[in-house]
């Protein structure tokens, strides 16, 4: 079952056009990873998913829900959250206060998603009553994962989730990520370790230059020449040629 659905979405910034015809869905149940170099157009995809950003043309149908005409609140509300690239916890707040922002949409329940994010990510329930901005890199994203989770998403945007952490965290980052997953959150993975990303997903998608060039099983990704040469050793290959569901 299609969870979600963006048919022929456009997006500009003032003049210039960051998403052009843009085609991606993804499934129930599964981590679907959007990869591609910076500037590509990857950020501006989710932040228009969760209506952060206004798109010019196009669907975006999530559960059969046309969700263009929504507010950010409202798709929260529906069940997307999203974890932002660069984390934008709030650092003046403590852990507690910044979980507690995530289900500011939430009337009743929360306390069991709290103990739910608080098992996962040990850490931030023995810190609870600490400042945000006293933590770590790692720390951090762990902060804004657990955050987005207290809304209790059906479906979770992650946005670079590995960006400036030691190899060891994006590790157990990726990890957790699985996890998530498995206990019955769809995943949308935009993420530059194009390696890590794959290794996780079900379904990948190349974006390049605010175009969706290719679209595959990760695992075909993976053996793909062409995205092994752009994403997983050299870079600045273009993938418009290459093998695979073009878009």
């Amino acid at each position: 079952m299609k969870m979600l659905t963006i048919r022929n979405l456009s997006v500009f910034y003032s003049n210039i056009q960051a998403l052009q015809d843009v085609f991606l869905s993804v499934e129930q149940g599964e981590i679907a990873t959007l990869i591609g170099a910076n500037g590509a157009g990857k950020s501006t995809l989710l932040r228009t998913i969760s209506r952060i950003h206004p798109h010019t043309t196009g669907e975006i149908t999530f559960l059969e829900h046309d969700l263009t005409k929504l507010s950010a609140a409202q798709v929260v509300k529906m069940g997307i959250s999203h974890a932002p690239e660069g984390r934008k916890i709030f650092p003046e707040m403590t852990i507690l206060e910044n979980l507690e922002m995530g289900a500011y949409t939430r009337e009743s329940g929360y306390r069991e998603t709290l103990d739910r994010v608080y098992r996962i990510f040990p850490v931030l329930k023995e810190r609870s009553g600490q400042l945000g901005e006293t933590l770590s890199g790692g720390e951090q994203q762990m902060l804004t994962i657990g955050r987005a989770l207290m809304a209790c998403p059906k479906l979770l945007l992650l946005d670079e989730p590995s960006m400036g952490l030691a190899p060891t965290l994006v590790r157990t980052i990726f990890n957790i990520i699985r996890n998530i997953n498995e206990e019955g959150t769809t995943v949308l993975l935009v993420e530059q370790n194009a390696s890590m990303a794959l290794s996780i997903a079900k379904t990948g998608y190349v974006i390049e230059t605010g175009r969706v060039v290719l679209r595959d099983s990760a695992h075909n990704l993976i053996l793909n020449p062409q995205v092994r040469e752009a994403y997983l050793g050299k870079r600045g290959v273009s993938l418009k040629q290459s093998k695979g569901e073009r878009i």
